[in-house]
């Protein structure tokens, strides 16, 4: 073992001590092919060069071949390390390093060498900043502003949970979009998402819409991790409550024996049912599919999400 193996930081140090979670197999409709095109690895370099983080790649997104074969690449600012540890996720966990002063200006330079319209800002948690990273999403998007005024910002945040001001500050840079993902259902956050709260990440969005009414606001749940229908079902009305114009949902898929098992695949089938009651239900955009993930076609999504708004003011 050389040097660099034998000090290379471990992944998940705080799920090592948990039980393993065999991995099932996956069925036909979930596989996808391995990225391997032009396109994929010139998007690659791009990220490497301006020394950029993705969620596709620390969250091991099943899409990350489509989306960067098209040069869409969903970037992670803050660093690439956690402060929480939700058993979900593949984002390794522990103290992060501090704050990049030069990353809202790579992530500028990225999305203009990319020539996005539409462009997708997230973040790990940062609970150890005393404003959850707010400043510095809004660096980001004051950034991209700057460097490419015709390109949209959606982007999607940690709960800023202890953070007075904290959502504030981000509002006020006006991104377009403004996505929290609440996940799971209530009955699900202490194992799965241990380090939330159901209630404050849903009041986060709806304070969203107090603040500047003209923003979309987004939100995802992730199926197949033992909820009932009849629970994601009343995450659905709590979300129009909180009068969230877009819904995603997609399939959980376990990263690794350590994170929480998975409970079910959902079907196609399935996946088609949850869409049809969620229009039902008043929102103005949905996405569900088992691969559907946050970022997954946003700047077509993003489109369709206004002209659904504008049909419904007509």
């Amino acid at each position: 073992m050389n040097e660099s193996t034998s000090i290379r930081r471990v992944r998940h140090p705080e799920k090592a001590k948990r039980p393993d979670n065999p991995i099932q197999r996956k069925p036909a409709w979930i596989r996808v092919k391995a990225p391997v095109s032009k396109e994929y690895n010139e998007t690659r370099e791009l990220m490497r060069g301006l020394n950029l983080t993705t969620v596709c790649e620390e969250a091991a997104c099943p899409n990350i071949g489509e989306c960067w074969a098209k040069k869409h690449a969903t970037m992670m600012i803050m660093g690439e390390i956690c402060t929480r540890a939700c058993a979900f996720c593949n984002v390794s966990t522990g103290k992060p390093n501090a704050l990049d002063p030069f990353e809202p200006v790579n992530v500028a330079t990225a999305v203009k060498t990319l020539g996005l319209s539409h462009v997708v800002i997230t973040s790990v948690d940062r609970d150890d900043l005393k404003d959850g990273g707010a400043q510095h999403f809004a660096d980001v998007i004051t950034a991209i502003r700057e460097a490419t005024p015709t390109t949209t910002i959606e982007i999607l945040t940690p709960d800023f949970l202890k953070k007075p001001g904290a959502l504030e500050i981000v509002v006020a840079a006006k991104p377009d979009v403004f996505n929290h993902n609440l996940e799971t259902v209530p009955k699900l956050y202490p194992t799965v998402r241990p380090g939330a709260r159901y209630y404050h990440s849903l009041r986060l969005l709806e304070r969203v819409k107090e603040l500047d009414p003209s923003m979309f606001t987004k939100s995802g749940l992730m199926v197949g991790l033992g909820e009932e229908r009849d629970e994601v079902l009343q995450v659905m009305d709590d979300m129009r409550v909180a009068d969230i114009d877009f819904i995603t949902v997609g399939q959980y898929l376990q990263p690794t024996v350590k994170h929480h098992a998975l409970h079910r695949f959902v079907t196609p089938d399935e996946f088609a049912i949850i869409e049809r009651q969620a229009y039902a239900k008043g929102f103005l955009m949905v996405s569900a599919s088992p691969l559907t993930r946050s970022s997954h076609h946003a700047g077509e999504d993003f489109a369709k999400l206004k002209a659904a708004r504008e049909r419904a003011r007509a």
